[in-house]
């Protein structure tokens, strides 16, 4: 609970914030547009925090939020959140000269975390010294020396081995052919049976000693690298007892920790933060749920009885180097660990409608640009779905269905999507199908993209190979993983920069879910996002990206098909 003498973290907003008209309906947190309240609270914030939050290169950034608030006495105000840890607040202070001293126009009070930790002396202490000291054990063994020079020893061991044992291997491979040359000269040199016999036992006793000496230096380096892999073994067994026991006691300070949190709603009902994961994939909460910006506000607001208006969150300072992060820019809660929190905390409240429930594709029309028996080329609109999704049936693939009811087999061979627009190609029997899945398995089809990005492009063109995965806490966008995401190439072309905007070809030799997207937008890639991709940059009107050319050898005639589409951006 919150202490007595703590200083309020609600912030009155300035008169003239207070003139724009209050929203009807809270944010829906996970597909929004700032609601004008929530930015000029945010601006209001953002001025104060490069007190609190350094951009310096060497400092991370990390995500903030402002939740519009209304008191008891109807005024209107706001309240600050930094997502995850507050404790880590004065990490950053050398840094800062006005830190310790902060005038009172500057002064931020950040609403503290939902749990604000356990007593000195309690069991979770306990424990976390236990896992603190068994830290300070394993960095102590992984950085000993004689831990360093065993394994360099089992490395070199293992060379050695190998590089004797194959000399070994050679010379008795040598010699065998000299025998064998030998054996077969006795006809030629006349010699008598009893020379030729006694030649012979000779020969085989060579041959049997050259057996016994490689079998007895097998041995004899079998037994060194097993001696130098056994005593590494004995040290990494004392590290990894370690480690296993860290993970376990780990494994109950997060339950300990995950069991103090009791999450509030606006009707007054409480949850216990573990009850609201049962019925997830993963069945508890992943690290750091309840700490993100959004739960913490919240929770204040319903302490304090104060009625939540409306919400934004962005990020502040350097981009990560996997997720895309832009400075300044507004972001949704994420969904991993916010999704069954905020269900949960939303309710009593009057919240906008999920815009992905809603079909924006009702009054669009699916444009045929060819047709024929076998396959059918269209023109997606932007805002309808390729394929049908989980809460809107509406698609390309269900009007082709329905136009050509003739079909057989799957007609799907590629997608788009949502927002993007452009040419697919479907197949209408099975035969066009499993040709033309081929040509896309072995990159026959040729595609090619129209993209408008923010900011002038240098140079005229390039390739960007930067490998993705999937963002697990945060479907369906990817990140930049290079130990274990999978290998996106993009190749890229100049067309015109126009009004500090870049007009592109993109050429994707890699189909990755967003690769277009993220390659565009991340530090490695462009560093620039794509016009209006609420995703990665800033979200407008519509996504200026389309598909602007497809093309593949026809499945029956083999004939090379191309076809064009202008964008209408």
């Amino acid at each position: 609970m919150l202490s007595e003498k703590a200083p309020t973290c609600f912030t009155l907003l300035p008169e003239s914030k207070t003139t724009f008209k209050l929203p009807e309906r809270f944010t829906y947190p996970f597909v929004y547009q700032p609601n004008e309240l929530a930015i000029a609270a945010s601006q209001l914030l953002q001025e104060k925090l490069p007190l609190y939050h350094s951009l310096d290169a060497d400092i991370k950034g990390r995500m903030y939020g402002v939740l519009v608030v209304q008191n008891a006495a109807g005024e209107i105000g706001y309240l600050s959140a930094m997502s995850g840890n507050n404790n880590d607040l004065y990490e950053h202070q050398e840094s800062l000269p006005d830190f310790q001293n902060p005038k009172e126009n500057q002064r931020v009070n950040f609403v503290p975390n939902i749990f604000t930790g356990f007593e000195e002396g309690s069991e979770y202490q306990r424990k976390h010294s236990i896992v603190n000291q068994l830290n300070a054990e394993i960095n102590a063994l992984t950085n000993d020396l004689s831990y360093q020079q065993l394994q360099q020893l089992v490395v070199s061991e293992g060379q050695a081995a190998e590089f004797q044992i194959s000399k070994q291997q050679r010379q008795a491979t040598n010699n065998r052919k000299a025998r064998k040359a030998e054996r077969h000269s006795f006809a030629a040199n006349n010699l008598s049976e009893e020379a030729i016999t006694a030649r012979s036992i000779e020969l085989s006793r060579q041959s049997v000693a050259d057996k016994k000496r490689l079998t007895e230096l097998k041995k004899y380096w079998q037994q060194r690298v097993s001696e130098a892999k056994q005593t590494l073994a004995e040290k990494e067994n004392a590290i990894n007892d370690r480690v296993k026991t860290r993970s376990k006691l780990s494994s109950q300070l997060q339950k300990m920790m995950f069991s103090e949190y009791q999450l509030l709603n606006a009707d007054g009902d409480v949850a216990p933060l573990l009850s609201l994961f049962t019925d997830t994939v993963t069945r508890k909460p992943p690290s750091g749920s309840g700490d993100c910006a959004a739960p913490k506000l919240l929770q204040y607001a319903y302490k304090h009885q104060l009625k939540p208006i409306c919400l934004a969150e962005f990020w502040w300072g350097q981009q990560p180097s996997s997720e895309i992060r832009k400075h300044a820019h507004y972001y949704p809660a994420c969904q991993g660990k916010c999704l069954p929190i905020l269900t949960h905390m939303l309710k009593g409240l009057a919240v906008d409608d999920n815009p992905l429930l809603v079909n924006p594709a009702t009054d669009k029309t699916l444009d045929i640009i060819f047709q024929d028996d076998d396959v059918v080329v269209v023109n997606k609109p932007a805002g309808m779905l390729s394929v049908p999704g989980k809460t809107i049936d509406d698609s390309a693939y269900t009007r082709v269905k329905h136009m050509f009811r003739h079909t057989s087999g799957s007609l799907v061979l590629h997608r788009l999507d949502m927002a993007t627009s452009g040419l697919l190609v479907f197949a209408l029997n099975k035969r066009a199908h499993k040709h033309l899945q081929k040509q896309f398995i072995n990159k026959v089809v040729q595609k090619r993209y129209v993209a408008i990005v923010e900011g002038n492009i240098e140079g005229i063109e390039g390739e960007i190979h930067l490998p993705l995965i999937l963002d697990i806490n945060d479907r369906p966008r990817q990140m930049v993983c290079y130990e274990h995401g999978k290998r996106a190439e993009t190749h890229w072309q100049v067309i015109e920069r126009c009004n500090g905007h870049t007009r592109l070809y993109l050429h994707p030799i890699t189909g990755r879910t967003h690769q277009l997207r993220v390659h565009c937008s991340h530090p490695d890639g462009l560093n620039t996002p794509i016009t209006g991709d609420g995703f990665y940059g800033k979200k407008g009107e519509r996504l200026h990206l389309h598909a602007e050319q497809l093309s593949f050898l026809h499945p029956i005639s083999q004939e090379r098909l191309t076809f064009r589409a202008a964008p209408d951006f």
